[in-house]
């Protein structure tokens, strides 16, 4: 695996994780309801850098492979549609918003675990965290809009 591109699609994750220290779940996420599987907020920083360091992994090794366009694609395609979900759901308290762009953000991260597996098994096997954490937080999307339904979007940025 060449080092500086991990170290490339590391930094793309993290560019794209900037959106969590940008939009924090603060006091409004407190306050709604939650599932009874809610991970404890520790949790979330945990996975999301073992993710990270999993796909950084996987698209530095699909990378040199000849014929992985569709893989590079899907690499691509969930880290651009990884942007949206968090300003979405705590930026604009847009649940409902927010579980619309996991349908796209969970198809892009199964395509590309489907694409890597049929290149690299290491690769797809990398992806494999990823695919069962958006399933989690797409339930969790799905739970948290059917508890809080009378919780209302913002209306206007900052109010």
């Amino acid at each position: 695996m060449d080092i500086y591109l991990f170290a490339i699609f590391l930094l793309a994750c993290c560019a794209a994780g900037a959106t969590g220290a940008v939009f924090t779940p603060g006091a409004w996420y407190r306050s709604l309801q939650k599932p009874w599987f809610t991970p404890p907020n520790w949790v979330f920083r945990v996975v999301w850098t073992s993710i990270y360091l999993l796909i950084s992994f996987a698209g530095a090794r699909l990378a040199v492979i000849e014929g992985n366009a569709y893989a590079m694609a899907f690499w691509a395609a969930q880290a651009a549609l990884s942007t949206l979900w968090t300003p979405l759901f705590f930026g604009l308290r847009r649940i409902k918003g927010a579980l619309l762009a996991m349908g796209p953000l969970w198809l892009s991260v199964l395509g590309c675990t489907w694409s890597a597996f049929s290149l690299d098994f290491l690769a797809g096997l990398a992806f494999v965290p990823y695919l069962i954490w958006v399933t989690v937080a797409a339930a969790l999307n799905i739970e948290i809009l059917r508890l809080n339904r009378h919780v209302a979007p913002l209306t206007s940025v900052g109010g």
